[in-house]
């Protein structure tokens, strides 16, 4: 039983090797699909058997085994939080259930992995690409569409939801941040961001919206305030901040209801 319960973990092992290629090829622009995996120091392509989650980086000690060159830790990295992620979101939906659950439960892992791979590049790249950013807003619009079908939900009141909720929660979302991005001339936020907001309000709707841009600005500041303090950034340096707002996204979709009861208790 236990097992069972872990196949999720295992399949986002696999998931995060493929994230790993995204990530590193992504911004340099090389292809996803072609080619194999390679040592980005030496350039000998890595064997199946060195490709393996977590066990090849246990097995080869870090280290690339034809230049010992070492392996960054965002590959058994990206891996265990893709599983972990795998994991956390599979249990969470099946605790929704629906006549659409296994196609909730596939849009929203997709959104996930691309949060991943988002917060990732922005952080070594500062860039959000539109390549994994576009695709997930088309994915979701499809998803309110079809959520939302007479078949699933009446019409009326289905439409109304997709307009007034998750729209335009994505509307309020990217001007807040557009807004910031305007004032600062930039320099506090990016047009990825802009576009990135949306995205988080189109997934999330209210109010779990506004648990993921609390939770995006307050843990920002937080790492902010702590990388001033060690000097690794001086005060106004600009931090790339889509790593915050995916990290708040996962957050205010997985935690979010609970977070919302428990603040209601404290303040009201």
């Amino acid at each position: 039983m236990i097992f069972i319960n872990l196949i999720p973990f295992f399949l986002g092992l696999l998931m995060g090797s493929f994230l790993n290629v995204v990530v590193y090829r992504l911004p340099r622009g090389l292809s996803i699909v072609w080619g194999r995996s390679f040592c980005p120091k030496c350039k000998k392509k890595i064997k199946w058997f060195d490709n393996v989650p977590l066990i090849s980086f246990i097995l080869l000690k870090g280290r690339c085994r034809f230049c010992h060159s070492p392996i960054s830790w965002r590959y058994p990295i990206v891996e265990s939080v893709t599983g972990l992620l795998t994991l956390l979101i599979t249990n969470h939906q099946s605790s929704i259930t629906n006549h659409l659950s296994f196609f909730n439960l596939v849009c929203y892992l997709i959104l996930a992995w691309s949060l991943i791979v988002i917060f990732f590049i922005d952080l070594e790249h500062q860039i959000i690409p539109d390549e994994i950013v576009f695709p997930n807003i088309f994915l979701f619009l499809i998803f309110h569409l079809v959520t939302n079908h007479p078949a699933f939900a009446k019409a009326s009141a289905g439409r109304q939801l997709l307009i007034t909720n998750y729209l335009l929660s994505a509307l309020l979302s990217s001007l807040f941040l557009y807004l910031i991005y305007l004032i600062t001339r930039g320099k506090g936020m990016g047009i990825g961001d802009v576009k990135l907001a949306f995205l988080m309000g189109l997934s999330l709707g209210y109010p779990k919206t506004i648990v993921a841009m609390y939770a995006s600005f307050l843990t920002g500041a937080f790492l902010g305030l702590i990388l001033v303090l060690v000097k690794k950034v001086k005060f106004g340096q600009k931090i790339p901040f889509g790593p915050f707002l995916s990290w708040g996204t996962i957050v205010a979709y997985i935690w979010g209801g609970k977070i919302l009861d428990i603040s209601q208790k404290i303040f009201f």
